[in-house]
């Protein structure tokens, strides 16, 4: 099974198995920031690993990007991404500041979200693996922040020919009590062989 062969229905799978996995984050991020916060899901999109900066925003916007491997049951990688408005909100929500406060990343600031987004990548990955019955491993994560077009240029030196396409899953974060909105992308890519075990674990193969 090749991610550029999945139909309709496979597609409604997979956005179903993306809305579980990020309301799981979404409750983690409630917890971290002390706030209410609801989630959705507005699309989900198979596209090459070119088109991915396009979706994202231009090509020298900055984003924060982390990067994680799985092992386990499946093998594979995930990215997430927050524009650097968005990344700076969750530094303030996870600081108890002021929203607007952060207007760059020092060192606390970066640990401060690499440990966030570990979190919410975690989270979204354990749901995935509870929902599809399978052991998800996460490995550290890695995280760069810099123009789209160059975080995307290192990244993709990690992939071969057979693994150039992508679920991008774009999820917004809403912040009840404030009325923000603070939108991020999951880039999920799952190896050839584990795209065939996730398919067949949502009855989907």
């Amino acid at each position: 099974m090749n991610l550029r062969e999945l139909g309709a229905i496979q597609l409604d799978g997979l956005k179903e198995v993306a809305n579980i996995g990020a309301c799981h984050a979404a409750t983690s991020l409630s917890e971290l920031t002390g706030e209410k916060i609801m989630v959705n899901v507005p699309q989900i999109k198979i596209v090459s690993i070119e088109e991915v900066p396009s979706l994202l925003g231009e090509p020298e916007e900055i984003m924060a990007s982390i990067l994680v491997y799985f092992l386990g049951d499946m093998t594979g990688t995930t990215l997430l991404v927050f524009p650097k408005a968005a990344a700076f909100h969750l530094v303030d929500s996870l600081l108890k500041r002021e929203i607007g406060t952060t207007t760059n990343l020092t060192e606390i600031e970066e640990s401060c979200l690499k440990e966030a987004a570990n979190i919410l990548t975690c989270s979204y990955m354990n749901a995935l693996g509870d929902f599809l019955g399978l052991l998800i491993i996460p490995s550290v994560p890695s995280l760069a922040v810099d123009m789209v077009a160059a975080v995307f240029d290192t990244v993709s030196l990690n992939f071969s020919q057979d693994k150039d396409f992508v679920v991008c899953i774009e999820t917004e974060f809403r912040f009840i009590e404030v009325g923000t909105i603070l939108k991020g992308y999951f880039l999920l890519m799952p190896d050839p062989d584990s795209l065939g075990i996730v398919l067949k674990a949502i009855h989907l193969g």
